[in-house]
């Protein structure tokens, strides 16, 4: 009888290691995450949605849009808690810190007002007017120019030293996430209320194209790949992550992600896709090569939680938790390995 049981018994446990092994490729796996939960700075006192996000390496501050609470929070990440909040904003969205002249700026929904802050006394030292809408804010250190999409279709390049608005080129409706190339002359944005891409020369200073993301659209954040000429865009309706070629515009891949995504993060490092979702996840999708994509896990967050920010040299990927219910404010801070 032991001899006739000892194949039953390696079967079994040849079983258990398949599915112990296989389970390891789909989820995340229990003994080694790539993704842990290290940190949870609270945010009391914060209501309503909290938008976009932008990191102060030397100084180690994340700077945090609390669209909802009209303020913008700053956060000490050596010793990981809020020390300060700028008030009287009108439902701040993004925000970018220049470490060059240690400036904030600020963009505003309400009345379009882009607001700009001393980057240690948290001050004002000025503001300009966009009329509508501003919303998301991006820096680029080789121009040395602030970008701010604004209004019913609009990018608005902003001399920071200055602080004053150089002129606009014009989009087809109101532009949400955009990137801009480092080593181009291309800024990529999306225009989901004209469900298409926009790939601005900024040369030129107009649009030079238009792409399509494949019948997926609500086209809210999105990451970059420039070396492999790859742009990421989060899709609400259906909620795909659409993989777009910057050289000849082509959809090659489309992944299913959970609901209501408003940041996508590209980690170059370990070639993978970071999706936050307000269903109350994160999405992975891991890259195999630049035309090949993968779902490669999914980690429970909180409903609602549909911003953060990926940072590479922290191996850190922030999501910012609104209050809803008994759950309160905070961040989430998860190590990437």
């Amino acid at each position: 009888m032991v001899g006739e049981r000892q194949p039953v018994r390696d079967l079994l446990h040849s079983v258990a290691f398949s599915v112990a092994f296989f389970g390891c490729i789909n989820v995340v796996p229990a003994e080694k995450p790539s993704f842990q939960l290290i940190e949870t700075i609270p945010l009391p006192g914060v209501e309503g949605r909290i938008d976009h996000m932008d990191f102060d390496a030397a100084g180690q501050r994340l700077f945090v849009c609390a669209l909802g609470n009209n303020t913008l929070e700053i956060i000490d990440l050596r010793r990981n808690e809020r020390v300060h909040s700028i008030t009287g904003f009108g439902s701040p969205q993004g925000v970018a810190y220049i470490p060059e002249i240690n400036r904030i700026f600020v963009a505003n929904d309400r009345g379009g007002i882009c607001n700009l802050y001393n980057g240690e006394s948290y001050q004002p030292v000025g503001e300009i007017d966009l009329k509508d809408d501003a919303d998301n804010v991006r820096y680029d250190d080789l121009s040395k120019r602030v970008y701010v999409g604004f209004g019913s279709g609009g990018i608005e390049i902003i001399d920071p030293r200055q602080g004053k608005a150089l002129g606009s080129t014009k989009l087809s409706g109101h532009p949400e996430a955009f990137e801009l190339e480092k080593n181009g002359h291309r800024i990529f944005v999306n225009v989901p209320t004209a469900r298409h891409v926009a790939a601005i020369d900024r040369d030129q200073g107009k649009v030079v194209a238009t792409w399509g993301t494949g019948w997926a659209f609500g086209n809210f954040p999105m990451a970059l790949d420039e070396r492999e000429h790859r742009l990421f865009i989060g899709c609400r309706f259906p909620s795909k992550l659409v993989v777009l070629n910057t050289e000849s515009g082509d959809v090659v891949a489309k992944i299913d992600i959970s609901g209501d995504t408003d940041g996508v993060f590209y980690d170059s490092k370990r070639q993978r896709i970071y999706a936050v979702c307000g269903e109350g996840k994160i999405d992975i999708i891991q890259e195999a090569d630049p035309d090949t994509y993968s779902a490669a896990g999914r980690v429970g967050t909180a409903a609602g939680a549909r911003t953060g920010l990926f940072i590479p040299e922290r191996n850190a990927l922030f999501v910012a938790v609104p209050h809803r219910g008994s759950q309160q404010a905070e961040l989430r801070v998860y190590h990437v390995e």
